[in-house]
């Protein structure tokens, strides 16, 4: 599918790097593409279900409190301890 671009700026831009590359336009914004798309983590199943598990792990390693929804202690008439 052809990719239309509007912004004249960006099209100088590529342009510009087609020309100080020695590559077609086309190869140019494939280069750049490329090159960003290297530095960015991948968002597929495998890193979310990695990084769903470190985030378990850490919750695992909170210690558990007797009663972590009512932390006081309370006597038989119903006053805190």
């Amino acid at each position: 599918m052809p990719v239309q671009i509007a912004n004249p700026v960006v099209v100088a831009k590529i342009e510009a790097l087609a020309a100080r590359s020695g590559l077609t336009k086309t190869a140019a914004v494939e280069r750049a593409v490329d090159a960003m798309l290297a530095g960015r983590p991948t968002d597929d199943r495998a890193s979310l279900r990695a990084r769903m598990t470190a985030i378990l792990a850490q919750l695992d390693r909170i210690p558990d409190l007797p009663d972590a929804a009512d932390p006081l202690e309370w006597d038989e008439i119903g006053l805190p301890r």
